[in-house]
């Protein structure tokens, strides 16, 4: 898929390109709004992501351009300036979403893929053709239930055809929607393309014409011999400008960003810019100096206060890259004061020359990029709480050399700090990976024993509260003479791990390191229920349990979803259009690969004969509308445990 990337910024284009590319997406960059234009206006994309302070012609602007023109390709703002105005202005320009850096650079392919899907013509998670599956979340490609082997530029080309069913797409088409402006290989690349994609259908059962050719037009997927649609001509292959920008959805191509390997590639990969960024981004500071002194003699022009504000708005976005809180927060500061009156008052310049020697002295003493500055999604966070000050200081160096986030909270913080864990992961900012509690020392005085003893006591109740609503949080427990009656009270609060306190401090963080390597993959949770509302709830309602749940409203496409997903448990609704409940029950368990998946009724049907029904057709558990979170997955972890004693 292909996408224009519309920003002045070099690191910020080297950095958002990297991830793009791995996903993989197809990538054309310019540097300015006018060339924007340009690009967006002569070639095809499927998604433009536009910076929205920009030279010659700014994202605003260009965005008003785009849709006045009738060009309705999704266009993502990303910017610096975190103010509802700006949000406000930009999706009034016609803008389907806004980012505001510093992000992860996973949450922009999310929103991508989530702008494509609105635009497209097939918005199911899903893509199937006859006996080809494809999954677009994983870029896993399945024929008749055999694993598919793709480059990345073959994986683009078939799941473009399969968006686009029975739409037939000449050479040009192709050249245009899979290859950048700047790589436009010949038309006897595709021809190539189209060849290998077809061998290694045929090799695992496919028909050789599994993609069709009509001559002198172009390719399309032929229909399969079950459908009714299969005796119809394909599409015309005229399609307007605006109805081929929007008609493909992007997919995902990339390894887990969160592993160690990732990890030290990508934060590799930021020092190697950080080398040039830094020097680029002292120039800019003194772009911003010379203007405070201009200011402060009366003679800083309007055009003058402007590039200003700009070079503030690119330091903002250029640092947030990086992780460095304390600079972008100093550059938004400029670019906000330089952004409001006109002409500013030269009594403005003492108050703006600190946070410029501020943010100079603290882009110099970045010498090199650590881990735990990399924005949210790829460094661990821990909360370590009880702690003494000396040991929160050794853990955290610690920690951090191993690629780890530390988060230091007083026991009086823990309860407002866990209430935040939900916002956290919708969004609002990083949730933990891991807990740590140090119990206070004992003490051979009467008082400081009581005392310890007490605090401890007040630690077990926040650790029990914890371990009840974010049970699969890994807890580790560190305390000194544990006895066996503390150990037995330490495990039923919870604890996933006890630690001595004399336990050597680097042994300590690597046995946190492995449990957090050693955590076990997600559930994967299949819901069907025609109950849309009901299903939005479910992923809430069982986030805190980590269960990965897949939601499908059409019974129809069960056995399609079924064998993509894999699922551990299965949960479904009884009364559904056209395929009940009870019928896909009979269906799975007909299937000698699915006769032990845990099967959970979840109906709003109470009666006996209801429940006897179900368990005739091979249920496992019937539970009643409505349930709390914490019931449905107690019900899902026993049936679970009782398979896996099964299988021992």
């Amino acid at each position: 898929m292909k996408i224009l990337l519309i920003d002045d910024d070099d690191a910020f284009i080297k950095v958002l390109t990297k991830t793009l590319k791995a996903h993989p997406f197809t990538i054309d960059t310019v540097k300015d709004g006018e060339m924007g234009w340009t690009y967006g206006s002569t070639f095809e994309y499927d998604v433009m992501i536009i910076d929205l302070v920009l030279p010659k012609l700014d994202g605003i602007s260009l965005c008003k351009r785009f849709r006045a023109e009738g060009y309705v390709t999704p266009i993502l703002l990303l910017t610096s300036q975190d103010s509802s105005t700006a949000r406000v202005q930009g999706l009034d320009a016609g803008a389907d979403d806004y980012v505001v850096k510093p992000f992860d650079p996973i949450e922009i392919v999310a929103r991508i893929r989530a702008l494509l899907r609105r635009s497209s013509t097939n918005p199911f998670p899903l893509l199937t053709w006859g006996d080809l599956i494809l999954n677009p979340s994983t870029c896993e490609v399945s024929y008749a239930g055999q694993q598919l082997t793709l480059t990345p530029k073959e994986y683009e080309l078939l799941e473009l055809l399969m968006r686009n069913s029975q739409q037939v797409f000449g050479t040009d088409e192709l050249l245009d929607h899979l290859w950048s402006s700047e790589k436009f290989p010949s038309e006897a690349t595709v021809r190539s393309h189209i060849r290998r994609v077809r061998q290694k259908l045929a090799a695992i059962g496919a028909p050789p014409d599994f993609i069709a050719t009509i001559h002198g037009r172009g390719y399309y997927l032929k229909a399969p011999a079950s459908d009714p649609t299969a005796a119809q001509a394909p599409r015309s292959p005229q399609r307007s400008k605006a109805s081929a920008r929007s008609a493909t959805p992007a997919n995902s191509f990339a390894v887990d960003p969160r592993s160690y390997e990732a990890q030290q590639q990508y934060l590799a990969f930021l020092n190697e810019i950080w080398v040039t960024t830094q020097s680029d981004s002292l120039d800019g500071i003194a772009i911003l100096s010379q203007a405070i002194q201009d200011l402060q003699s009366g003679q800083l022009t309007a055009q003058a206060q402007s590039q200003a504000q700009q070079m503030a708005h690119k330091l903002a976005g250029t640092l947030s890259i990086f992780g460095l809180r304390k600079a972008v927060h100093l550059a938004r500061q400029l670019e906000h004061w330089l952004g409001g009156q006109d002409p500013l008052p030269p009594s403005q310049a003492p108050l703006m020359q600190p946070l410029v020697i501020a943010l100079q002295q603290d882009i110099q003493a970045t010498s090199q990029i650590q881990l735990s500055q990399v924005p949210n999604g790829y460094a661990p966070l821990l909360l370590l709480i009880g702690a003494n000050e000396e040991f929160n200081q050794a853990f955290r160096a610690i920690a951090d050399s191993r690629g780890m986030t530390v988060e230091v909270v007083s026991p009086s913080e823990l309860e407002t700090r866990l209430g935040t864990l939900e916002i956290a992961s919708d969004g609002g900012g990083q949730p933990p990976s891991l807990v740590v509690f140090h119990l206070p020392a004992h003490s051979a005085s009467a008082d400081a024993f009581d005392s310890a003893v007490a605090q401890t006591e007040r630690l077990l109740r926040q650790l029990q509260t914890c371990t009840q609503h974010y049970p699969a949080l890994p807890v580790v427990v560190i305390g000194d003479r544990l006895e066996l009656s503390d150990r037995l009270k330490l495990a039923k609060c919870g604890s996933k791990l006890l630690l001595e306190a004399s336990t050597p401090l680097d042994q300590i963080v690597t046995k946190a390191v492995n449990l957090l390597k050693g955590a076990k993959p997600p559930t994967k949770v299949m819901v069907v229920d025609d109950d849309t509302h009901w299903l939005q709830t479910l992923p809430t309602l069982l986030k805190p349990w980590g269960f990965k749940v897949t939601t499908l409203a059409d019974p129809q496409q069960f056995w399609n979803v079924l064998q993509a997903v894999t699922p551990d448990v299965l949960i479904l609704d009884v009364n559904m259009p056209e395929m009940n409940g009870y019928e896909l029950c009979q269906v799975l368990r007909s299937d000698p690969q699915w006769q032990r998946l845990p099967v959970l009724f979840l109906s709003v049907l109470t009666d006996s004969t209801s429940h006897q029904r179900a368990f005739a057709v091979g249920a496992d558990d019937f539970l009643c509308k409505p349930l709390t979170g914490s019931e449905l997955a107690n019900r899902i972890l026993s049936r679970l445990r009782r398979v896996q004693a099964w299988a021992s």
